[in-house]
């Protein structure tokens, strides 16, 4: 990938004792596009995430997000960037708008008031927002939790299951809002999906992860191309499975 790059990972690992987590890996992604990083479980997704988003602690290698070393000015680039994950729960007992607000002023959003008003007419959730989070169905929550990475506008976006426990015409239109809101914005968006025809849909670059390492990448059809498969779901399987090997 070509272009100024809103993320740098260079020989990045993460060791828990014994088990190596993430192995070495290393990918730039270019400002402005939305790459998917795909594995199965425990292929290293959420722990690469969490590095870069400064909540875990490399092992060893670097991260550079925004122009901002992670390691030395990592608040520099949290302030201008979020996450989203349906499984991280908000406080139960706030509302939404309560949750919301507070996300806001964590992120010094000029006029809180207005944005949550706009957020909540873009993912239909004024019919939510006096509802105790803790009471919301697990659609609702994601609808919520997608609204709260977008509080502050972010420039980075990282995205796990974004669309998770939602019913397809709720999906497609978050999708769809995911679109407009990087054309509009120039957003970069690192999307970990377990989705397929989601990532095809969103993603110009894929990374494929398993056992801790980057075994493959490129775009969706260049993958579909590689291993001479119609979709990437059947990558994603070939790749699951052992029945092809192909250097990345």
């Amino acid at each position: 990938m070509t272009g100024p790059s809103a993320i740098r990972v260079d020989h990045l690992t993460k060791r828990y004792g014994a088990t190596l987590a993430v192995d070495d890996i290393g990918f730039t992604v270019a400002r402005g596009a939305t790459v998917g990083l795909l594995g199965g479980n425990g292929a290293g997704k959420t722990t690469t995430i969490a590095m870069l988003l400064g909540l875990l602690i490399p092992t060893g290698g670097r991260i550079v997000v925004l122009g901002h070393d992670m390691a030395r000015d990592r608040f520099a680039a949290l302030a201008r960037m979020n996450f989203s994950s349906p499984y991280v729960a908000l406080p139960a007992r706030l509302s939404v708008a309560e949750n919301l607000r507070v996300y806001g002023h964590l992120y010094d959003v000029a006029d809180t008031e207005a944005r949550i008003g706009e957020l909540a007419t873009e993912l239909d959730l004024h019919d939510l927002l006096h509802r105790p989070a803790g009471q919301l169905s697990a659609g609702q929550k994601t609808r919520v939790a997608l609204a709260k990475s977008l509080i502050n506008r972010p420039e980075l976006l990282l995205l796990d299951e974004p669309t998770a426990s939602l019913d397809p015409d709720t999906g497609d239109l978050v999708r769809s809002w995911l679109e407009r809101y990087r054309a509009a914005s120039g957003c970069t968006i690192l999307l970990a999906s377990h989705n397929m025809a989601e990532v095809e849909r969103l993603c110009d670059h894929v990374l494929m992860m398993k056992r801790g390492r980057i075994v493959d990448r490129g775009s969706p059809a260049e993958l579909r191309g590689r291993y001479a498969r119609d979709d990437l779901e059947e990558v994603f399987l070939d790749i699951a499975r052992n029945r092809a090997q192909v250097s990345a």
